[in-house]
């Protein structure tokens, strides 16, 4: 008799109570669903993946992965019983199935983002960075599952709303624009290994002067030396020039390109007293030797009268201290010898004669490179005075003042 009034006459007597009881109880059943499922299956699913030795799982099944999970039990109940609510059957059906579709897309995309992880610590991403085309593979799944949703929420099969995209061409390429030059741009880099992370590349009309950090689909990012990050569009990299040093680093050699200046006024020939002087210098004492030797049986080959300082040939102090530079850098060990090593006077200017210094050194890290310069050109200005040079330098305060007491006259 209880039964009876409970389950045939209750219902026809009060069928909206009825309907609204069975909707709570639906409610019910899926919040139990969801608290079982996140507090007891995904958390037994993830202390077994935190068990395993292996981190591929780990980086892939986080945490924000597993609670949004945990979202479609409950959600996948409201379907299901979704006759049962007193009204508006139709559109809980439909928003049930869009949630189910927009959870899927967001974990799918979380997946894509963990394997994107996964990559990351590979050493092969340093040379082929993947994250563009994960990004434009994720945008490709929203976009379906985007077209897949509104179906669902209009009724008509997404088949339908694709052929009407085709009158849609020009707009969506007009949205996507960007897009579709840094996919294409993605490749280029890509394919023709153009860029990797880790390389210092400059592009001084984005302000870049530093490592890559990160190459994405949009944007390529570099951390300047400054700690400062500049963000360059992808497709600029591609539409415009900029500078890669990954050559100078894998070559094992950096460039030293610096020019000392000297007093035209200090310019001579060697008299004996000079090349006396000069012998005693270890670097050059047989390169004296020789040179004198040399010019010796020049002019007594050519009987040239030597009495008259224009006649003939004579070593000249500029002349011996680059000689000298050459023997102080071949025995540096930190040159490289096997590349390109020039010690060249350039043309004489309002400045002085340039001498220049066109070596490599054999270590590129950029702080060591710039104690090395250093070192070399702290010696060379130093030892300008011994070959009786002066550096050129612009009058100063100093020597303004030293005129006006008459010092040195």
């Amino acid at each position: 008799m209880i039964l009876d009034i409970l389950f045939i006459e209750w219902p026809e007597q009060y069928p909206l109570i009825y309907q609204m009881l069975t909707a709570a109880g639906v409610l019910v059943l899926s919040f139990i669903s969801y608290f079982v499922t996140k507090h007891f299956v995904l958390r037994a699913l993830l202390s077994l993946v935190q068990r395993t030795k292996t981190s591929l799982d780990d980086i892939l099944l986080k945490k924000a992965f597993l609670r949004r999970l945990s979202y479609i039990a409950p959600i996948i109940i409201i379907y299901s019983f979704s006759d049962l609510f007193p009204f508006g059957e139709d559109l809980i059906s439909k928003v049930s199935t869009a949630l189910i579709w927009w959870i899927l897309l967001l974990t799918g995309g979380m997946f894509l983002t963990g394997l994107g992880d996964v990559y990351q610590n590979l050493d092969i991403s340093r040379g082929r960075p993947i994250k563009g085309y994960i990004q434009i593979l994720k945008l490709t799944i929203y976009l379906i599952g985007g077209i897949i949703i509104v179906s669902a929420f209009l009724g008509r099969s997404p088949l339908v709303l694709l052929s009407g995209f085709g009158a849609m061409t020009a707009v969506i390429l007009l949205i996507f624009r960007n897009t579709i030059l840094s996919f294409v741009a993605s490749l280029q880099i890509t394919s023709s290994d153009l860029v990797r992370i880790g390389d210092w590349i400059e592009m001084p009309k984005y302000g870049a002067d530093g490592d890559v950090i990160e190459i994405a689909l949009h944007t390529v990012q570099v951390q300047n030396w400054d700690k400062t990050i500049t963000v360059i569009p992808t497709h600029k990299l591609i539409e415009e020039t900029f500078k890669n040093w990954r050559g100078m680093q894998q070559s094992g050699g950096r460039r030293i390109k610096r020019a000392i200046f000297i007093d035209l006024d200090s310019i001579k020939f060697c008299d004996k007293e000079m090349i006396e002087r000069f012998q005693g210098y270890r670097l050059i004492s047989d390169y004296v030797k020789q040179k004198q030797e040399e010019l010796g049986q020049y002019n007594r080959e050519h009987r040239i009268n030597t009495d008259v300082l224009v006649n003939g040939r004579r070593m000249t102090n500029i002349g011996t201290f680059r000689a000298y530079v050459e023997a102080y850098l071949r025995n540096n060990s930190k040159i490289h010898q096997e590349m390109t090593f020039l010690i060249r006077q350039l043309a004489p200017g309002p400045n002085g004669l340039p001498m220049e210094i066109y070596v490599f050194t054999n270590d590129t890290v950029w702080a060591h490179y710039e104690a090395i310069q250093s070192d070399i050109f702290d010696h060379i200005l130093a030892v300008v005075p011994q070959f009786d040079l002066r550096i050129f330098q612009n009058p100063t305060g100093r020597d303004f003042g030293k005129l006006a007491l008459g010092v040195g006259e």
